[in-house]
């Protein structure tokens, strides 16, 4: 018997040294605005990336034990930026796919320049331009964030079912928010709500108090603010609230932030304010399961987008185990794969049960932390949509 055993505990130890020593490292990149208009939303994005990352190094590892590393690249939500953060992954970093880019025109910069000629995949947490839908890409970009063809549609629906039958518009110049702005104007004119100004202004002046003249000209009854709270946002509420030239202000999840409330005063903008963004059904048996782990790393799992931060990463990896191996070309096609039926339902933090499945030559559909990510065939998925406002702690809080 102790034959036996020294017999199986040396086999046992001669797989984990053959394991050991196939195993190595797979890089994935990590591009976002880790500084620029919207830094304090980067973090917990990341933070929800290595969540993922935890989970599958945690539980096994990559392929035949292979650490997934995430390579961090500052996009600066600028499309400059982002093609040299995208270089320096593809071109020198060698990874094999790339989570991100935070924003909508850093992700299309990047995309377009670096990655789809590379043929590497890209999946985006939270860049949402409905201009993303039509690119060329050659099946390799995807976002688990839904597109802002809908965002401004029910924006839309939800400032004119509010009984406000006229606003003013001013984004902007950017893809993100003048694709939002495009969208939520046709939209709310669809409806039969009236636009009475409908202007571009330009990021990071000291003052917008001219542009907001004007926009106030026609009387509506308030302002539609698509911008990022870092670089015109704030300034613009500001500047309207302390000339008294608008009193009410719908905008979309650029403007979600807590420095919009600590700037501004939560006095200032209880009643006043309301900004719709991407959400996850907190009933949903995965979105619950996300919760808990992201908690324990002492970070809020409302945090915008952070849930998408995690799925995007989650999904990269299934994507390689269902690949087989980190070839490039095969991750895009292995990333429909995953995440649609039919298949075994996978959930958040379940990496070893997907590896286990995979390896048994079955079919596995993801279910985020997002809901369901069945990516459709320009790489976009559906969603839903919170509305928030000032609450009476003086916090960002659903509606």
């Amino acid at each position: 018997m102790k034959l036996l055993k020294s017999l199986t505990l040396a086999a046992s130890t001669l797989a984990l040294a053959a394991a050991s020593a196939n195993a190595g490292e797979i890089k994935v990149g990590s591009a976002g605005g880790v500084t620029g208009p919207i830094a304090e939303l980067v973090g917990p994005i990341l933070a929800g990336r290595n969540l993922a990352v935890k989970h599958v190094n945690d539980n096994g590892g990559l392929l035949k034990g292979d650490t997934m590393t995430m390579v961090v690249g500052d996009s600066a939500c600028d499309p400059k930026a982002a093609v040299d953060t995208g270089n320096k992954l593809v071109n020198v970093e060698q990874v094999v796919g790339i989570v991100g880019p935070s924003c909508s025109g850093a992700t299309s910069g990047l995309v377009q320049s670096v990655s789809i000629p590379a043929g590497v995949a890209v999946v985006s947490d939270s860049a949402t331009a409905p201009s993303i839908t039509e690119l060329k890409d050659n099946g390799t970009v995807f976002r688990v964030a839904p597109s802002d063809a809908y965002q401004g549609a029910a924006l839309a629906k939800i400032v004119f079912d509010a009984g406000v039958k006229s606003v003013a518009v001013t984004y902007a110049n950017d893809d993100y928010n003048a694709g939002l702005a495009g969208v939520f104007a046709k939209e709310y004119e669809a409806l039969g709500g009236k636009i009475t100004a409908n202007q571009a202004h330009e990021p990071n002046k000291a003052s917008y108090r001219s542009e907001l003249s004007t926009l106030a000209g026609g009387k509506p009854d308030a302002l539609a603010l698509f911008a990022y709270y870092g670089s015109s946002g704030i300034s613009i509420v500001r500047n309207s609230l302390e000339n008294g030239l608008f009193s009410k202000f719908y905008a979309a999840d650029g403007m979600m932030d807590k420095s919009v409330i600590e700037q501004i005063g939560a006095e200032n903008l209880k009643g006043r304010m309301w900004i719709s963004q991407p959400a996850s059904d907190q009933s949903n048996a995965s979105h619950k399961a996300f919760a808990a782990a992201y908690k324990e790393t002492g970070n809020d799992p409302a945090a915008p987008y952070a849930a998408h931060g995690y799925d995007a990463a989650f999904l990269m990896a299934l994507a390689i185990e269902k690949a087989g191996s980190a070839d490039r070309a095969a991750i895009p096609a292995a990333l429909a794969s995953v995440s649609t039926a039919p298949g075994e339902v996978i959930r958040p933090g379940e990496w070893a049960k997907a590896k286990a499945l995979i390896a048994e030559g079955k079919d596995i559909n993801y279910e985020g932390a997002t809901g369901a990510v069945d990516f459709d065939g320009n790489g976009d998925v559906a969603g839903i949509y919170d509305l928030m406002i000032v609450g009476d702690d003086g916090t960002w809080q659903t509606r």
